[in-house]
């Protein structure tokens, strides 16, 4: 058997990853030859994918900060086109990835109509307002949605989609997360350090964007916690040189990681991140946490006032329970003043502290039950 999988950006070779691991477990259970060819990352080609175009470094979110990316997405389209033309698989797995995937679901249904699309972890219209024209896409080149989130898979099904509720993935992914003592062991830090993880990019548009805010916050901190050491793990070499230029003026105490995130966040006592999947791997992981977004200015406006862009929350830990857990500082509210305050409230103040430590564990419980992947995987050779 062979399947497709096409996804982009850090987050989704994360979730590509772990799905093609439990792929050729359950394919071994079942005596299923198994190949999977994707687009991807480093991650999905070490768990055994073979990669037709690395698309981790190739996305961006916002108008003006999409133009650079505009050729090389294209071109990544055309060849995922052709190869599924030429080598026709038995199963296409579509993750995230929005506007890519829409094209290339597209267009499978249009040339290859008899090939069976399965969206796993759907673009997250039920939280972005997208238009209706868009979730129609989706649903129309979509056979099977597998849903990470309670509310998405409400939604999908509302909307017409065939869909099951597996679970989030990162449950999986947390079994083998390293502790607290481990990491700091590894990483050289004392049981009484007081540690901050800078978590800023896994795009290059938001080291832009949100590194210099962070660093001034870091640095207000570091001000009143004269103690205080930071880490900052490094999501693309690629960043490495531009990260170390951004940061040097803040005359930080911090440590640079080559990845390494996991160590990072179990070893620190608090994250100022920036949204995305690593607000649930930070919160599962039980360190209290800032979460910030920035996108430039124009960009934010045509979304508000043309577009009509509105969100009752932005970091998925909020989403799961569409509950206030973390603090979300967006756009203008994403000052170093607002971020230290939130900061230090979160070391400081042992009842926000701890407040924030219990409804992680309520939410939790509203992740689903653990083995999702081979869950999934079960789901998908049983489908196709």
């Amino acid at each position: 058997m062979r399947i497709f999988i096409s996804t982009g950006e850090v987050s989704g070779d994360l979730q590509g990853a772990l799905l093609i691991e439990a792929l050729f477990r359950q394919a071994i259970l079942k005596n299923i030859d198994l190949e999977v060819v994707a687009l991807g990352g480093d991650r999905m080609e070490k768990a055994g994918a073979k990669l037709i175009a690395h698309t981790t470094s190739i996305g961006s979110v916002g108008l003006f900060e999409s133009v650079p990316f505009i050729i090389p997405t294209l071109q990544v389209q055309q060849k995922a086109k052709q190869y599924l033309k030429e080598n026709t698989p038995d199963l296409l797995i579509l993750i995230d990835y929005l506007g890519p995937n829409i094209a290339i679901g597209s267009y499978v249904r249009k040339v290859l109509p008899k090939l069976p699309i399965i969206y796993y972890i759907a673009p997250q219209a039920w939280v972005w307002s997208l238009d209706e024209k868009t979730t129609q896409q989706i649903v129309k080149i979509t056979d099977k949605l597998l849903a990470i989130f309670p509310e998405e898979a409400k939604f999908y099904q509302q909307k017409g989609a065939d869909v099951t509720y597996v679970g989030h993935p990162l449950l999986d992914r947390m079994k083998t997360a390293p502790n607290r003592q481990e990491s700091r062991l590894k990483l050289g830090l004392s049981d009484q350090d007081q540690v901050i993880t800078l978590l800023p990019a896994s795009r290059q548009q938001e080291i832009k964007y949100l590194l210099p805010v962070m660093g001034k916050s870091a640095q207000k901190i570091q001000a009143k916690l004269p103690n205080v050491k930071f880490l900052l793990p490094i999501s693309l070499k690629s960043y490495q040189a531009q990260i170390k230029e951004v940061i040097k003026p803040y005359n930080l105490n911090i440590q640079l990681l080559d990845s390494q995130p996991l160590e990072a966040i179990s070893a620190s006592d608090l994250a100022i991140t920036k949204s995305g999947t690593v607000n649930l791997e930070i919160a599962l992981l039980n360190v209290p946490q800032v979460v910030l977004y920035k996108v430039h200015p124009v960009t934010y406006w045509i979304a508000c006032h043309i577009l009509k862009f509105s969100i009752p929350f932005m970091s998925p830990v909020n989403l799961v329970s569409m509950t206030s857990i973390v603090p979300e500082l967006l756009q203008e509210k994403a000052t170093a003043e607002n971020i230290t305050k939130e900061s230090l409230d979160l070391l400081l103040n042992e009842e926000i502290r701890s407040k924030t430590l219990v409804n992680y564990q309520i939410m939790r419980q509203n992740l689903g039950q653990e083995n999702v992947c081979d869950r999934t995987a079960l789901e998908i050779f049983n489908y196709v």
